[in-house]
């Protein structure tokens, strides 16, 4: 399991939502690149980007500033937010962007999710956010009635690289993730997932740990918080003092 840290951006700054709520704002940085250094620094393998503005409004507003942070580090990123058709993940990969992340999108129109997994094999995860089991949709506004197990397994089919699953109610709320339901996620694809929303201290990667085969997690407020830290994170996954 990696250890994945998360920059969301809104109006080209560093910040953290309160269970993906936009006006529970907190800034952490102006200069989201250097932030991008800072965790490459720490060990991070793995750079997960989120476009808050894009996530809400459907249009990305951050292109400059991923493009910034693309340039600024050499491990592999992935982008999430606003990506709703496959212009837009084509233009992300030619940027340089190693993986795109569709959401909404995904729950909406899944025959064109079935289509760019096609054009763009290995590059196209699926962002799955749900409360209470059900898929969450438009930046948390909207949670549908679609079961998100049943989602998952239906995104696989569609050729999806792997899912990211977030609980919302545990979403930078410091509260420890929702290990039982993410277990079930796990056990029910056959596809990499990755664990986001909750993770508060090195207690929780280590419950974490304990879900056989689930592939990385993704953390942010943690981090910022200070709560955690991020090498000592990457050492407890690899087994290090």
């Amino acid at each position: 399991m990696i250890v994945i840290p998360a920059i969301d951006l809104k109006e080209g700054k560093c910040v953290r939502l309160l269970q993906g709520k936009k006006e529970e704002v907190t800034i952490y940085s102006d200069d989201p690149p250097s932030m991008a250094r800072n965790w490459q620094e720490q060990g991070a393998e793995l750079l997960h980007v989120v476009d808050l503005d894009g996530a809400f409004t459907g249009e990305q507003h951050n292109y400059e500033k991923i493009k910034a942070i693309r340039s600024a580090i050499d491990i592999p990123i992935e982008v999430g937010g606003g990506i709703r058709d496959a212009d837009r993940v084509a233009q992300l990969i030619d940027l340089g962007v190693n993986r795109t992340i569709i959401g909404t999108s995904a729950a909406e129109k899944p025959d064109m999710v079935r289509e760019i997994c096609r054009r763009f094999p290995g590059k196209v995860l699926v962002g799955i956010d749900a409360k209470d089991g059900k898929v969450a949709v438009k930046g948390w506004v909207e949670v549908t009635e679609l079961e998100a197990v049943a989602f998952a397994k239906q995104m696989e089919g569609a050729g999806a690289a792997g899912i990211i699953y977030t609980d919302i109610s545990r979403d930078g709320m410091l509260t420890g993730p929702n290990v039982e339901a993410m277990a079930k996620m796990v056990e029910s694809v056959g596809i990499p997932v990755i664990a986001s929303g909750g993770v508060s201290q090195l207690d929780d990667i280590k419950s974490l740990m304990k879900i056989n085969n689930l592939w990385g997690v993704i953390t942010g407020k943690a981090l910022y918080t200070g709560s955690m830290k991020l090498d000592e994170a990457i050492a407890l996954t690899k087994g290090k003092d």
